[in-house]
């Protein structure tokens, strides 16, 4: 994988959330991967407990299996789970952070690491988003279930809606996109927007937004 010859660690990760607004909502569970050259070298997957009197809607439960009583039991403050992410990116020069939809989770993840002075953890690494990349390659639907089945990684990988299977499964999906292409490079700070409604949520200094058609043709980074 080309990426290798531009950064020395990858961190991929994923959040579980109480909802989709990174202002209001929470960040409920966080995983992640650290990998070097392509090996595993580190990881984390936390509960985060919830604030006192804030309830987790029965649909998040339905969806993640998290409860809040698990919360409860095995969750921690946001501080730890903030500190514990920054940790993955200690002692790397060129480090890469990347995600499925790596436009939800981060926001949430600088929301998650603001209020702790670790926001700026984000500043040196570049960001990756595998959604942009399997979007160009694949016809919708652009789930990541759908990614797992189409590059046949349903053995090794599955979207179970819990942070770190999410988070294991992106990164053996970017590894397959690349065997397939490898480019993802390019995709480096390159997000794809929706044609039509444009960037959800807040928008990241150091990525480029482009509007991704939904017709696929040529790669994103090749549009004007």
């Amino acid at each position: 994988m080309r990426l290798w010859e531009q950064f020395d660690r990858m961190v991929v990760f994923d959040t579980e959330t109480t909802g989709l607004d990174f202002k209001r909502d929470r960040v409920i569970e966080i995983g992640a991967v650290s990998l070097e050259n392509g090996a595993e070298t580190g990881g984390m997957d936390l509960f985060i407990r919830l604030p006192e009197g804030r309830r987790l809607d029965p649909f998040i439960t339905s969806l993640t299996g998290i409860t809040e009583e698990r919360l409860e039991a095995e969750g921690v403050g946001d501080g730890e789970a903030a500190q514990s992410f920054a940790e993955l990116l200690e002692g790397a020069e060129r480090p890469l952070i990347a995600a499925y939809n790596a436009q939800f989770d981060l926001n949430f993840l600088f929301y998650l690491l603001q209020p702790w002075g670790l926001a700026g953890v984000l500043k040196k690494p570049r960001f990756l988003d595998a959604l942009t990349v399997y979007r160009d390659r694949r016809d919708y639907p652009h789930k990541l279930e759908n990614a797992i089945a189409a590059y046949g990684l349903e053995d090794r990988a599955v979207n179970s809606h819990r942070a770190i299977d999410d988070a294991r499964a992106a990164a053996l999906l970017l590894e397959a996109m690349a065997e397939e292409r490898d480019d993802l490079e390019r995709y480096v700070d390159l997000f794809g927007a929706h044609p039509k409604y444009g960037v959800s949520g807040r928008k990241i200094a150091s990525v480029a937004y482009r509007a991704q058609p939904y017709e696929r043709g040529k790669p994103l980074y090749e549009l004007k």
